[in-house]
């Protein structure tokens, strides 16, 4: 037990409440690298402060700090000192941030770069109104619409949001029991990510990737680009408007917490009538812990829910427990995933 006594042995500082107050300034560093592609200029040889200069066109004042911020930040290396000094990708950097990588995550990076960073500017302004902050503030359509209007922001929207799941998709895909299923669909499968993931790990399965028709033509490519056209199909669909096809197993990533929570039990219920006795729901989200005190990037990506939609927000696992019996499920499992993300399997 914390006593007057033993409190006052505890060195208390300001450290961690400067580190969240400043955390924008590392934030931002990063993703201004993103956008500048750098980690795809360093990819293949180190290069100088005047080489980057020249390549990336920058006017060069504040280049060596904000390199040098990038080395003592860990995302890339430095050999040597003053202008001779010659920068590099880490291991990871190279990894998942170079565009010329099949394992290049950048895409949701370039969209909190892009959109989100100067939005979350606005979280007083949301907190006061309830309202999105988003294009939406300027009169602009809602986010879904704008996004499936315009083919650009569609593409990286998509490519934000596989990147994003790149991991857990992966960690599902190689790690679930799949035994009992013979055909899986994605609803809303954006770029088709996971059932691609899930075609090349289990041949035998047949997926589906459900979404709108705008999404086609990005979705076709990637299965394409996978040489999985004989596992993997895409159908285009509204899961507001239409029944879900059937399927034994049905996914849903990233999209429950879109929604308010109406719509969230809507597609609990459509996915339920779906599925065949036996068959499966699985929810993959950044769910929120059961107490609300642990999954920080969970309870973030809630408060981004209430930046980017008029009702979304995101829900710990008791809730979607509450939700999936509600609409005739029998029974739910979880299934941790990578870092905060979580698969919430409802069985039927």
């Amino acid at each position: 037990m914390l006593t007057a006594e033993t409190s006052e042995q505890i060195e208390i500082t300001p450290a961690r409440i400067m580190q969240a107050g400043f955390a924008f300034w590392s934030s931002k560093v990063l993703l201004t690298a993103i956008g500048f592609e750098l980690f795809t200029h360093l990819c293949d040889c180190s290069k100088t402060a005047a080489d980057i200069k020249n390549e990336l066109q920058l006017h060069g004042r504040g280049l060596e700090d904000f390199l040098d911020t990038l080395v003592a930040m860990g995302f890339i290396t430095r050999s040597g000192d003053g202008p001779e000094a010659r920068y590099l990708n880490t291991p990871d950097t190279d990894m998942y941030l170079n565009k010329n990588r099949d394992t290049y995550m950048g895409g949701m990076l370039e969209m909190l770069n892009n959109r989100l960073y100067t939005f979350w500017g606005n979280l007083d302004e949301a907190l006061k109104t309830g309202k999105p902050q988003n294009e939406v503030a300027k009169g602009g359509a809602p986010i879904f619409d704008s996004l499936y209007e315009d083919e650009n922001r569609l593409k990286e929207f998509v490519g934000a949001m596989g990147s994003i799941q790149a991991g857990n998709f992966n960690l599902f895909a190689n790690q679930f029991d799949f035994s009992e299923y013979g055909t899986h669909m994605d609803v809303g499968g954006a770029g088709g990510d996971l059932s691609i993931q899930i075609a090349l790990a289990h041949p035998d399965i047949r997926c589906t990737v459900y979404d709108l028709p705008q999404v086609g033509p990005i979705a076709k490519a990637n299965i394409a680009k996978r040489h999985v056209e004989d596992r993997v199909q895409f159908m285009a669909g509204d899961f507001f408007k239409d029944p879900l096809p059937h399927a034994d197993l049905i996914t849903m990533g990233n999209i429950l917490h879109d929604w308010g929570l109406d719509d969230k039990k809507m597609l609990i219920r459509k996915a339920f009538e779906a599925l065949p006795t036996d068959g499966a729901l699985v929810v993959i989200e950044n769910t929120i812990d059961d107490e609300r005190r642990q999954n920080v990037f969970g309870l973030l990506m809630s408060l981004n829910m209430l930046i980017e939609t008029p009702a979304g927000f995101d829900y710990t696992a008791a809730d979607f427990t509450r939700w999936a019996i509600e609409a005739g499920f029998k029974d739910v499992a979880t299934m941790p995933l990578t870092g905060p993300a979580t698969a919430l399997i409802a069985y039927k």
